[in-house]
């Protein structure tokens, strides 16, 4: 039997476009304490999902540790503050740096339009 472990890694490398933009984002003050920053995020099942970046609880594990992909609790609030989008969720308020491409905007555009119907009333 061998002594080796072998363990796998989702970690993304980030691009210099990425790494600019997430600086921009941490640069700018926001009235809500920010948890992490996301960059090439996308929306589905009304969360936020992307590669997280200066989370302020990696975890024990490491496992939101700056490269590694999270995926956000359902967003409760969507807020723009100059540049940069701000979800709010039950564990936190994440700065959405950028989107992925192709599908990012437009998951966050499809979430707003979801957001500003108004409810159906009862039959």
């Amino acid at each position: 039997m061998s002594d080796e472990v072998v363990m796998e890694y989702h970690v993304k490398e980030l691009s210099d476009f990425q790494l600019k933009r997430i600086a921009r984002a941490m640069a700018q003050q926001y009235p809500v304490p920010i948890t992490a920053y996301l960059s090439d995020v996308f929306i589905s099942s009304e969360c936020a999902a992307g590669i997280v970046f200066g989370h302020s609880d990696p975890g024990p594990y490491e496992q939101h540790a700056d490269g590694h992909i999270l995926q956000t609790a359902p967003i409760y609030e969507l807020r723009r503050f100059g540049r940069f989008w701000v979800v709010s969720t039950n564990s936190g308020n994440y700065v959405l740096a950028t989107f992925k491409r192709g599908y990012g905007r437009r998951s966050l555009r499809a979430l707003i339009a979801v957001a500003d119907k108004p409810d159906l009333p009862a039959a």
